[in-house]
């Protein structure tokens, strides 16, 4: 049994939580609004996001940051990416100096186009062997009702990818270890984005041929950025890569399809932003990965195109055309 502290209680950091209490842990659940704790200590329930799914005994949850740390032998990411920097300032002072820290999130830093780990790493002062990722075809509400899924923890030391993935394995959650962060990490990230275009597709009533050819092309971007920064290429064939490309861009689940969908429809970013308390990390991710592709001269015109629709440059209309109209050239071009 460890000790570990989830330092967020959104729907996917509360089913997370599911999972480790699965795996044999005592969790402490840090939430930012007390109604929220006292929902998940009194009712057993996080009625705010993830209503209806009964919580462990071996959950409980804390508003007191260093109440949710104290003794935790791993330390759960799983806020918003771009407030992860704030939230780790204001941490600091009570994460246990020798805890793994993993990150659930998937985002690029806007302004420093820094991944999540990079973000960790520089605010915390943490080495490489204490930072991990988490990533993969996982759902949070089917993640919380226990239907099987796999997923992949990376960290640059490959002995504490092993232990996290032993700490990890439960009676219908398989994780699968790796060193290769970036690959992970940006695998995770672009799939965001490259949903939010699949669900405008299905917004505008195209079928299955467009959403397949969106999900490829998309693929193709990720392992293009991903290469470039130095990520084995297998690691986009797999779970971080196509798996959780496949299951963001094909569930009605997923935040970010659902955005990329009402987009199609006709609302705007603000529109939809201000009907959800619910985050689709692509819809800010697509501008600090459009910056990190130019940066590194990687031809990238779906987040381009994604991008120029969150901000209200082009319609979804305007965007379809341009992926169907681009110049055409050989596929591994």
């Amino acid at each position: 049994m460890t000790q570990v502290a989830v330092f967020g209680a959104g729907s996917w950091g509360t089913a997370f939580s599911l999972v480790l209490a699965d795996a044999g842990h005592e969790v402490t659940i840090w939430g930012r609004r007390p109604e929220v704790c006292d929902a998940i200590n009194q009712q057993r329930e996080n009625t705010d996001y993830l209503p209806g799914v009964r919580l462990p005994d071996a959950v409980r949850a804390a508003a007191d940051p260093a109440e949710a740390a104290k003794g935790a032998e791993l330390v759960v990411l799983a806020v918003p990416s771009q407030t992860l920097r704030a939230n780790l300032g204001d941490w600091a002072g009570v994460l246990p100096p020798d805890a793994i820290l993993m990150s659930l999130m998937k985002g690029v830093e806007l302004g420093t186009l820094k991944r999540m780990s990079e973000v960790i790493a520089e605010v915390t002062g943490a080495g490489p062997e204490r930072i991990a990722v988490l990533t993969g075809p996982n759902l949070a509400r089917e993640i919380a009702a226990r239907e099987p899924a796999a997923s992949v923890v990376a960290c640059a030391s490959e002995p504490v990818a092993d232990q996290l993935r032993e700490w990890l394995h439960g009676p219908r959650f398989r994780p699968y270890s790796s060193v290769d962060v970036v690959g992970c990490e940006l695998g995770g990230a672009y799939k965001n984005v490259i949903a939010l275009a699949v669900g405008m597709a299905v917004g505008l009533g195209f079928g299955d041929n467009t959403t397949a050819s969106l999900i490829t092309r998309g693929l193709a971007e990720t392992a293009r950025l991903a290469v470039k920064l130095g990520a084995d290429p297998l690691t986009l064939m797999g779970l971080a890569g196509m798996g959780d490309l496949v299951a963001t861009c094909s569930s009605p689940l997923s935040r970010n399809r659902t955005f990329g969908e009402k987009l199609g429809q006709g609302m705007t970013t603000e529109e939809i932003t201000a009907s959800t308390r619910q985050v689709a990390e692509g819809v800010k991710s697509a501008a600090s990965i459009l910056a990190l592709a130019e940066r590194n001269e990687i031809y990238a015109p779906l987040v381009e195109g994604v991008h120029q629709v969150v901000v209200g440059k082009w319609t979804t209309h305007e965007m379809m055309e341009s992926f169907a109209s681009r110049e055409t050239k050989r596929e591994r071009d």
